[in-house]
């Protein structure tokens, strides 16, 4: 596979770099900053959804698959990104959302006027005795059946109610679907995101869930690999350059083996949350604890085994414009800001898949902190922090919540110098940037070779140096709580793993370790020779290897 060491970047195209002081980013803006993202050495670029939208979800509720929004720039200027991108040998992924449309599609508006064959690209119910068709929860709140006027039935919306979902089970709606990749595959775009793909698959019949939110019923659906496979044979998998990644909510690790399985021929690899959901109490978002490091360790083990096990591929990741900043969330954004923004980063980017890192995660951007719900902007916040409201929560709870959770910490500004706005633009931005942009920029750490962005250079450049990174398997290496250490083997080639949380300790390695000569690559700490016993401080973070 191709992909096994290339990193891939995430752009959130609204936030990125505001070329033409709208404050708004823009599809120029990246082109600008190309020079930036060859210097850290990424191989491929995933942008967000940049098309015809009225932005209720931030591009995430598309109107026009097939054209650009004007807040973001013309097709003049995505074709100047590819051609200049492609000068440093950076490809463009682009971000499918194919579970739902916008309300504003023609598709959708078409259907609420009575077009019976548009119709059946949603899901339209009548109600029966005065009830919703079910009583499945949304996931941005609240029911998932919108009533619709004009025809006097309910559409299905799993997420806003502005983002009808699309009947997969109509082949033309498959169809529609494939020409759209073929589409922007002719348009030089080599890489394709799908956004909550493994929801598209619904079942037959519709019906009540008096034991969860009605997930169980439409996650990794019945159809969703006869899909999958069908839309790989009819687009993207006639041709070997293209690489695909699914975004697969609440997934099964025994379907992602068939997702991104190597011969199965759907996907080349899969996002999935599990390891991003150690700090939800009862695995609920909304509800907080503290991150549980050894669950932590379990999961990543578990998919790791498991994917390998079965020729699959993850997709590793820390951040996306959906998650807090991980260097708020698992690690320490104040005292060990530095250490441990650098041990999270090398614990992602050392295992088995392929890396993506997302727009500010390499300086260690952290969390928003903002002090008011008015600077919040993302829908699914505002519509929860209403929620604790009525649950009869204090504004002060509601705010908490809001601040640790919300998809914002994720979208504020990026932050490229000490300038007004963090550098990214010249007018006041469409969400406040946070206040520590003056310490924590591009600028700042560009020329340090002790900053998180140099950290992150190596990390990459690691992953095509060494063939046990990028090739070879992966080995857990049992360790006591708060320790987590593994392998990764090629041939007569090792790279060992060693990483500490918190908390200072002392560890014992085995002898037979300590005997293989292992020389440090890439640490936190000042470069050590392996010992049997090592004192580990808070976030140390070693890489050794072994030929």
């Amino acid at each position: 596979m191709s992909f096994k060491n290339k990193v891939v970047y995430q752009i959130y195209p609204k936030s990125f770099y505001d070329s033409n002081n709208d404050g708004i980013g823009d599809l120029k803006g990246i082109t600008k900053k190309l020079k930036y993202l060859n210097f850290l050495g990424i191989d491929y670029i995933w942008i967000t959804p940049f098309f015809v939208s009225p932005q209720r979800d931030n591009g995430y509720d598309v109107a026009d698959y097939y054209n650009i929004d004007p807040l973001y720039g013309t097709m003049e200027d995505l074709d100047e990104l590819i051609l200049e991108a492609s000068k440093y040998g950076i490809k463009l992924m682009l971000d499918m959302v194919f579970n739902h449309t916008s309300t504003e599609h023609i598709w959708f508006k078409q259907a609420i006027q009575g077009n019976k064959k548009y119709q059946n690209y949603y899901f339209f119910k009548k109600s029966i005795d005065n009830k919703l068709p079910t009583n499945w929860v949304s996931k941005f709140g609240g029911n998932t059946w919108e009533y619709c006027k004009e025809l006097d039935m309910y559409y299905l919306h799993l997420f806003d109610k502005t983002q009808a979902d699309l009947n997969w089970e109509n082949p033309e709606v498959r169809k529609e679907m494939t020409k759209i990749v073929n589409f922007w595959i002719n348009k030089g775009i080599e890489g394709f995101r799908f956004d909550v793909v493994n929801l598209i698959s619904k079942p037959q019949i519709f019906k009540d869930d008096f034991i969860g939110d009605g997930r169980r019923f439409y996650t990794d659906g019945p159809n969703i690999h006869s899909y999958l496979k069908e839309l790989n044979k009819n687009s993207f998998g006639k041709l070997k350059n293209i690489v695909t990644v699914g975004e697969m909510s609440s997934t099964t690790i025994e379907n992602c083996y068939k997702y991104s399985g190597e011969k199965e021929n759907e996907l080349s690899m899969v996002f999935s949350f599990h390891h991003l959901k150690i700090d939800y109490k009862n695995k609920n978002k909304w509800e907080l604890q503290e991150a549980d490091f050894e669950e932590l360790k379990e999961i990543l083990n578990t998919w790791q085994l498991g994917m390998q096990k079965n020729n699959a591929w993850n997709a590793l990741f820390w951040c996306n414009h959906d998650q807090p900043r991980i260097v708020s969330r698992l690690g320490d954004d104040k005292i060990y800001w530095k250490k441990s923004a650098k041990m999270l980063a090398t614990m992602i980017h050392c295992l088995r898949g392929t890396p993506y890192i997302y727009q500010g995660e390499e300086i260690g951007m952290t969390n928003t902190y903002f002090e008011t719900i008015n600077d919040f902007k993302d829908i699914e916040s505002l519509n929860y922090y209403d929620i604790f409201l009525k649950e009869g929560k204090s504004p002060e709870e509601a705010l908490k919540i809001i601040q640790e959770r919300s998809r914002d910490n994720g979208r504020t500004p990026m932050q490229w110098n000490n300038k007004n706005f963090g550098g990214f633009s010249n007018i006041i931005p469409w969400i406040n940037p946070i206040k520590n942009f003056k310490q924590i920029n591009v600028e700042n750490q560009i020329n340090d070779c002790d900053s998180i962005l140099h950290y992150y250079k190596k990390l990459i450049q690691l992953r095509k140096n060494y063939l046990p990174i990028s090739e070879g398997e992966f080995i857990p290496v049992i360790t006591e709580k708060d320790i987590y250490i593994y392998k990764r083997k090629y041939n007569s080639e090792e790279i060992l793993v060693i990483l500490n949380y918190k908390n200072k300790k002392e560890i014992t390695l085995p002898k037979e370790e300590i005997e293989k000569n292992y020389s440090c690559i890439l640490s936190n700490n000042n470069i050590i020779k392996l010992t049997s016993k090592l004192t580990l401080e808070p976030f140390d973070t070693f890489v050794f290897y072994k030929k």
